[in-house]
């Protein structure tokens, strides 16, 4: 199974069930040549620079917004052998927020 796609954030270990999805469907995407996007809680990020989403494990870097400031930082993901994924988005010099993603379906989009 590849990485490529989009993953609905299901759940944020050590955070109330409801943080991720605060504005959105909480998920997770990343595009065939390295970039993508995610949103969960008051975040929004666009993903610039990734290891190829083909593989089993991916880095990268992203920027975006929380609560209308600007942040940026890393993260990874690596796929595990239930089909899950399991991974980490960083902000540069702050909060390390580990997340839980299916990959997305009609019936995970809820």
């Amino acid at each position: 199974m590849s990485l490529e796609g989009k993953w609905r954030i299901v759940e944020m270990p050590g955070f109330p069930a409801d943080y991720p999805d605060l504005v959105e469907a909480a998920y997770i995407l990343f595009e065939k040549l390295g970039g993508g996007e995610f949103a969960f809680g008051a975040c929004t990020g666009h993903i610039w620079e990734a290891s190829t989403a083909e593989a089993t494990s991916i880095d990268f870097s992203w920027d975006g917004s929380d609560e209308m400031d600007e942040v940026c930082g890393d993260g990874d993901a690596e796929l595990q052998p239930d089909g899950s994924l399991h991974g980490e988005i960083r902000y540069q010099h702050g909060d390390q927020l580990p997340f839980i993603a299916r990959k997305w379906t009609s019936s995970t989009a809820c």
